[in-house]
């Protein structure tokens, strides 16, 4: 049966195009259920009488279909192992698939799940419940509608199947169907039309032998709160935003929450180089990290200053009305800020006026129970310091109170001073090394669940062997002496290198990096989750793999002494670095050896060592020293952040040790040769494809980055000159003190908090001077030398590959919009990879001062208002020390206020009490120690012991070091991440 849709279309020029659709209609599209005898079931059945489900609502047996909203707002309750028999029409996938791509992914694998007994109907082909729209009805009334009309065809249907004599003499109940929707138009007319219908919340509430479930819903509103007061702004509707944007009278950007005061916020709008500073609760008008909101500019008389003072919400237990205490706080961010507007430039301030957009996920945190005896209503504490608390109702406190749990947002009215949302599951025991690491990936978004089955399918079978076409395909470089330079216990060796002497005097260097694009093919299973994942995350002790296993530890890396497909990078250079010519070509490899850096600068610093592996070591040393000072000459900058490397325990996985990370000439020898490649590659698929090249930029950081830098840098004595990358470069090799040998490099690391984050791009994107890597002073640059690792590296190799023959290119290769919207979610995912691991160092850092009390000699690396930031180099820690204490002992020490005052210098960015002053980069010892008191936000305590300053300071500590016993730690596996980053 054929359906004929006609509809009119306007084009660019004017003309009216008629348009005809065919719709085709069928009769033999199967209902699913065991109970039918009239349908032809060309499968298993989906729908059957094995499940059986007790409501008290509807005491017959009963099949289930679900509204669109239903499975939009209520999946956390779908996906428990609870509600079978369910009928998934065609209809409410398509608008669910429409509107919210991730709830479509977690519904698709409920409906694959065939123990669920999830069936889909396709209603929409189907010649008795197909619906064409009415003149004049909107496409959301008539999806309604279709769903009305398969659910009475649905029910029709099996009350049929049900009426003759063999199955009334069978002496079954008679199975109904029943509509779940939360649509109050919609329930009314599926009454009025005699259906079966109730709401989601109605009917797992009436769900007797699952009294936890309810824990799931959705939670739009509490009970008695539609009187409450109203605490924040109305939002303005979608219409009023749109037409506001339209008008300039709004400006649209993502809200960025700040994670040391609550009671700030910045939104980041284009051709503003600040974003727009909200400050008070009303001006941040229910918005959370990451929205997409409207915001209305303040006149500028009105624009203030960020108050620099660090504020955290201590009141768990609040309640709607705003306590003296809370209003407290409002004013002292006020005053701060007028201070602060007082000395620094004023930035563009202004107020949410709507949300555009809502980017709310699932949360991890724990469950503050309230103060209030046998409630279901209480308080979830984020993780993220960034989110706000969540109201939640749970009949299942007791249990969850020292659980990990996650956590999803379902509503934020304005009479609430918390969104409301529900309890999603829980992960388990606070503390536990498992639980907390699994809490990192979920906040930062990391995918780590194991390879499906489907991605698995597309790996090579073992055992794999190299074949005789493969041989003829590549340039056979087994002979020489390639070696590969790693941190020790690395797996996933993904770069070698080579350097022999040619007979014209000139070097041959080689760089070879494992071809991983042979192994993953494109548009395949393993390639779509490769690119989703986009990194290989690493944890302290924990590496979550792009690639599964196989690949990573195995096929693809470069051990030594095994023959390996490789990617080639050769260069011929003359004894001075410079290159004479180039190509590449994939290849076979075997390397000779594979070692740690401490391995190859002992062998390269021991003149007995006289073999071919030394030798070319020895050349490439000499040569990426030249090469490094011909790109300091440039302009290229020198860096540095606190790292640090923990020694774990193989049993417990709890850190023994630790310290801060070595560097030696190896590790940037291996640097050199790989930012080599990685240009010279850039330059090469830039001018092979000039519109769809894979490259990653720096972007020159605007002139008011650099501010605190220049401020620390004046008060030392030293000008800071950030005219170009060159000036910037000469001027912090010139931050010597031959007091503080470590004085440089704080200087650095304040450079490194100036910088802008470096991003994946398409050549055609941009025009060529914006290519530019300001760290590297390089005018081009792409990823070539990590593809084990890192996608973008990958999607360099196929590029590199057709450009030189060595594979065939295909469709999307060559597509800009679908290369764009890859790099977009590479830069993603490699910024939550830096977060994650971050986060990783905090939780053993803790675990490793857990117990224990140090007294440290450190350095002040910033002045705040109500604070010193400390830097310690023995551990390359970073922590607080509060001066302003409060009731609440945020430093771990309760004192009276009034003893100590500090006077903040808005001038000079100095901390005076008494004779004793504070300025950027003085020496301190802090004592450092664990405060364990919020078991969510476990966090390492600075206590000032010198410069001393009685009433504040805290004795030394006498350190007892006779008699101390040294504990043995067994060598643990380093992962790639301890290479110098290429």
């Amino acid at each position: 049966m054929q359906s004929l849709r006609e509809f009119t279309r306007k084009t660019k020029r004017g003309n009216v195009l008629r348009i005809v659709r065919e719709h085709y209609l069928r009769d033999d599209i199967g209902c699913g259920s065991d109970l039918c005898q009239y349908c032809f079931q060309n499968e298993v059945y989906q729908l059957t009488t094995r499940h059986q489900i007790n409501s008290t609502l509807f005491k017959h047996p009963h099949y289930i279909v679900l509204d669109t909203n239903v499975v939009l707002d209520q999946i956390d309750v779908l996906e428990e192992d609870v509600l079978h028999n369910v009928i998934v029409l065609s209809t409410v996938l398509n608008e669910v698939k429409h509107k919210s791509s991730s709830i479509y992914k977690r519904f698709n694998e409920i409906i694959h799940d065939r123990s669920r007994n999830f069936y889909v109907f396709v209603n929409e082909h189907h010649k008795d419940t197909y619906a064409d729209r009415e003149p004049n009805e909107s496409a959301n009334d008539r999806n309604d509608r279709a769903i009305r009309l398969a659910t009475k065809w649905y029910d029709t249907h099996l009350l049929n199947s049900q009426s003759s004599k063999s199955f009334e003499r069978s002496g079954q109940s008679t199975t109904r169907v029943i509509l779940l929707t939360d649509d109050a138009g919609n329930r009314s007319k599926a009454e009025s039309e005699g259906i079966l219908v109730t709401s989601a919340a109605e009917y797992v509430k009436s769900l007797e032998d699952f009294p936890l479930l309810v824990d799931k819903l959705s939670q739009k509103s509490f009970e008695n709160e539609k009187q409450a007061r109203p605490q924040y702004p109305p939002h303005l509707s979608m219409k009023e935003l749109l037409e506001g944007l339209r008008q300039k009278k709004y400006l649209q950007g993502s809200f960025q929450a700040s994670r040391e005061n609550y009671l700030e916020g910045n939104v980041n709008v284009e051709n503003y180089e600040k974003g727009i500073l909200l400050q008070g609760r009303e001006s941040l008008n229910r918005a959370v990290d990451g929205d997409i909101v409207a915001v209305e500019l303040l006149p500028e008389s009105e624009w203030s200053a960020p108050s620099e003072i660090v504020l955290e919400e201590k009141n768990v237990y609040a309640d709607d009305v705003p306590s003296e205490e809370r209003a407290e706080e409002e004013q002292q961010v006020k005053k701060a800020a007028l201070a602060a507007a007082k000395t620094e430039e004023r930035t563009p301030t202004g107020r949410i006026v709507g949300i555009v957009r809502r980017k709310w996920r699932q949360y991890c945190g724990i469950l503050q129970p309230s103060l209030i005896e046998d409630t279901n209503r209480h308080i979830f504490v984020p993780a993220d310091r960034k989110i706000p608390r969540i109201r939640i109702e749970t009949r299942q406190a007791a249990k969850l109170l020292n659980q990990r749990i996650i956590v999803t947002i379902d509503t934020w009215p304005r009479n609430s001073r918390y969104p409301h949302g529900h309890f999603v599951r829980s992960l388990g025991p606070l503390g536990d090394m498992a639980t907390e690491n699994e809490v990192i990936l979920l906040e930062h978004d990391v995918p780590h669940c194991k390879f499906s089955e489907e991605v698995l399918s597309f790996l090579p079978q073992m055992p794999w062997t190299i074949t005789s076409e493969d041989y003829a395909k590549r340039v056979d470089l087994r002979d020489l002496y390639i070696c590969s330079v790693d941190p020790p216990g690395c797996t996933d060796i993904d770069d070698a290198l080579h350097c022999r002497d040619l007979p014209n005097g000139n070097l041959e260097v080689g760089v070879h990096i494992a071809d991983v694009s042979h192994f993953i093919r494109p548009g395949n299973a393993l390639d779509k989750e490769a690119a989703a994942r986009g990194t290989t995350v690493y944890l302290v002790g924990k590496r979550i793999d792009m690639v599964p296993e196989l690949l990573s530890s195995n096929l693809c890396s470069l051990v030594g002494g095994v023959e390996r497909f490789a990617f080639s990078c050769i260069w011929e250079v003359d004894q001075e670095a410079n290159v004479l010519n180039k190509r590449f070509h994939k290849s076979v490899i075997k390397s000779k050896r594979a070692m740690t850096y401490e391995e190859a600068q002992v062998m390269i610093d021991d003149s007995n060592e006289q073999g071919e592996i030394a030798k070319s070591l020895r050349n490439l040393n000499r040569l990426a020293k030249i090469l490094k000072k011909r790109r300091m000459d440039n302009g290229a900058l020198v860096l540095a952040s606190p790292e640090i490397r923990f020694q774990v325990d193989s049993e417990t996985h709890e850190p023994l040790e630790v310290e801060v990370k070595q560097m030696r000439d190896t590790n940037s020898m291996v640097e050199e040769f790989m930012l080599l490649a990685n240009i010279t590659v850039a330059q090469h698929i830039a001018s092979e494809f000039s519109e769809c090249a894979v490259l990653r930029r720096h972007p020159r950081p605007p002139p008011t980055n650099f501010d605190p830098l220049v401020k620390a840098a004046r008060y030392q004595g030293f000008e800071v000159d950030i005219e170009s990358g060159l000036s910037l470069s000469h001027s912090l090799d010139k931050c010597v003190k031959k007091d503080n040998p470590y004085f440089n490099t704080m200087i650095r690391i304040l450079t490194t908090r100036c910088m802008m984050q470096a991003v994946y791009f398409i050549s055609g994107s941009l025009q060529k001077e914006e290519f530019f890597h300001y760290g590297l002073a390089a005018p081009i640059y792409t990823h070539f030398t990590s593809p084990i690792r890192r996608y973008s590296d990958i999607m360099v190799h196929r590029l590199l590959a057709a450009s030189v023959g060595a594979d065939s290119t295909y469709a999307q290769l060559l597509e800009r919009k679908s290369n764009e919207e890859l790099c977009n979610n590479l830069n993603y995912r490699h910024k939550m990879a830096q977060y994650a691991g971050r986060a990783s160092v905090a939780l053993n850092t803790h675990l490793f001062f857990r117990g224990k009390e140090e007294d440290e000699e450190g350095y002040v690396l910033f002045v705040r208002k109500n604070a010193l930031q400390i830097l310690i180099p023995k551990y390359g820690l970073e922590g607080t020390l509060y001066l302003k204490s409060d009731k609440d002992g945020k430093d771990g020490l309760e004192r009276i206020k009034s003893e100590i005052i500090f006077t903040f210098n808005e001038e000079d960015h100095t901390q005076r009490c008494g004779n004793v002053v504070f300025h950027s980069f003085d020496p301190v010892t802090v004592r450092l120690s664990l405060d364990s008191r919020n078991v969510q936000h476990e966090k390492l305590v600075f206590r000032l012991v010198k410069p001393y300053i009685k009433g504040f300071s805290v004795e030394l500590v006498k350190k007892e070091v006779e008699g101390e016993a040294n504990v043995s730690c067994p060598p643990t596996k380093k992962s790639k991440k301890d290479k110098k980053k290429k």
